[in-house]
C-alpha cells in the first residue's frame, strides 16, 4: 500500500459539545483540507466513518463545504469504522477511480454505556453479558490469575495516559491523576475503576488521502500508508477472546493478533520497527493485553513493560502518547482516525511535549464490538 499517502490531517477536539455533528465533522474536514493544501472541489470521493449518526450523514456534513456530485459513502464497523473507511479510500485510489479522497470520522455519542440493542442478541442482554465493563473485567481477572498482573499494573497504564493527555489540546480530560487517586477511584466492575475507563463523547477527525503521484505534484508533507487492515473475530461472543481459554491464544488468536500480523506482513515490518503506538484503551487493562497481542512482548509479560517504563513517551515503545481513549474519550466513528491524526503529528515531529523523539514509523489500533479490529501503519 506504499503507493498511497496521507496528505493532510485534521481534528475537532473530543469532548461534549452543544454544536451539531454536522458542524463538528465539517470542522475536522476543513482542517484536513487546509493541512493538505487542497480545496474541497478537488476531492473526488469521500467516506464517513460513524456508528450512531443517521443515514447519509456524510453528505449532510460535507455539504457544508460546498455541494458537489462526488460519491460520499457512510461506513460502519463499530470501533473499527475509521479503519474501514480509510481502507475503502485506499482501495479507491489503488483501483485508479480516484487519486484524492477525503476520509472523515464523526460521532455524537449518547451518555452512558453503548446501547446493547445495537450489538447484542436479546438473550445476551437478558443474561447481563452486554455491558462492556462486565466482560472487560472478566478478561482482566483471568489475566491476573494466569500471569500475576496486578491492580497496580492496570492503574499505572491509566496514570501514564492521563499524564500524557495534559499536553494534548484535543483531549476531553487534560488532568494528571496520582496512582493513589486512580486506585481509590470508584469501582466500575472489579478490577476496573472509573479513572481506568474511557467515556463516550463527541468528536471528529479527518485525513486527505492521495496517490503518491498526485501528492508529488501537490507538495506538502505526505505520510506513507504502509498498511491498513481490518478483520473480524472468528470466534467468541466476547470480541477480545479466542474461543478457548487464554492459554489457547497461540493456536486460536484473537482479532488484534490476527489483524496486527496482517498489517506487519503488508508493511514488511515487525513490532520492533514501530517507534510509537496509539491503541485501544477503552479500559486500562485492554492496553495491557494489546501489548502482548501486537508483539511488544510475550504472552503474560506486559506487566514488565509497564514496570520498566517501556511504554512511556521516553521509553523504547511509547504507547498512547495522546492520552489514549481513557483521556480523549471515544466518539466511535472518529476513534481510529483520531489515532491516525496523532501518528501523523508524531511522524512530522509536531507533537510538542508529547513528541516521541525521532519517530519514523507509527501504528494505530482499534478493537470493538463484533470483533471488529483495524490496524494502520504509517511511515515517513
Amino acid at each position: 500500500m506504499s503507493d498511497v499517502v496521507i496528505l493532510g490531517a485534521g481534528i475537532h477536539p473530543f469532548g461534549r459539545f452543544d454544536t451539531s455533528y454536522e458542524e463538528i465533522g465539517a470542522h475536522a474536514a476543513a482542517a484536513a483540507l487546509a493541512d493538505a493544501g487542497v480545496a474541497w472541489k478537488d476531492i473526488q470521493a469521500a467516506y464517513l466513518a460513524r456508528m450512531y449518526l443517521p443515514a447519509t450523514s456524510g453528505a449532510r456534513i460535507l455539504r457544508r463545504l460546498g455541494s458537489t456530485d462526488i460519491p460520499i459513502v457512510d461506513v460502519e464497523a463499530a470501533c473499527a469504522s475509521g479503519g474501514v473507511a480509510l481502507r475503502q479510500a485506499i482501495l479507491a485510489i489503488r483501483s485508479g477511480e480516484a487519486d484524492l479522497v477525503m476520509v472523515l470520522g464523526t460521532e455524537k455519542m449518547p451518555r452512558g454505556f453503548m446501547d446493547p440493542r445495537m450489538i447484542y442478541a436479546p438473550w445476551q442482554i437478558a443474561m447481563g453479558m452486554s455491558l462492556n465493563p462486565s466482560y472487560w473485567s472478566m478478561r482482566a481477572r483471568r489475566h491476573m490469575h494466569e500471569f500475576g498482573t496486578t491492580d497496580l499494573h492496570i492503574a499505572k497504564v491509566a496514570y501514564k495516559n492521563h499524564r500524557n493527555s495534559v499536553h494534548n489540546p484535543n483531549s476531553m480530560y487534560r488532568k494528571e491523576f496520582g496512582l493513589e487517586e486512580i486506585l481509590h477511584s470508584p469501582l466500575v466492575c472489579d478490577p476496573i475503576r472509573r479513572l481506568e475507563i474511557c467515556a463516550p463523547n463527541d468528536g471528529a477527525a479527518a485525513v486527505v488521502v492521495a496517490s503518491k503521484e498526485r501528492a508529488a505534484k501537490l507538495g506538502g508533507d505526505p505520510i506513507t500508508i504502509a498498511a491498513c487492515c481490518h478483520s473480524i473475530a472468528r470466534f467468541s461472543a466476547d470480541f477480545r477472546c479466542p474461543a478457548d481459554s487464554m492459554s489457547a491464544t497461540a493456536n486460536n488468536p484473537g482479532p488484534t493478533e490476527v489483524t496486527g500480523k496482517m498489517a506487519y506482513e503488508r508493511a514488511g515490518l515487525g513490532p520492533e520497527d514501530i517507534d510509537c503506538f496509539e491503541v485501544q484503551d477503552t479500559d486500562a487493562f485492554c492496553e495491557i493485553e494489546i501489548y502482548e497481542e501486537l508483539g511488544l512482548c510475550g504472552l503474560g509479560e506486559a506487566g514488565r513493560l509497564i514496570d520498566d517504563g517501556t511504554t512511556e513517551i521516553g521509553g523504547a515503545k511509547p504507547v498512547n502518547m495522546s492520552g489514549g481513549l481513557i483521556s480523549k474519550g471515544e466518539p466511535v466513528g472518529a476513534s481510529h482516525l483520531g489515532q491516525v491524526v496523532e501518528i501523523v503529528s508524531q511522524l512530522r515531529g509536531q507533537s510538542g511535549k508529547r513528541q516521541v523523539e525521532g519517530a519514523k514509523v507509527g501504528l494505530a489500533h482499534v478493537l470493538g464490538a463484533g470483533g471488529n479490529c483495524a490496524v494502520t501503519i504509517l511511515k515517513r
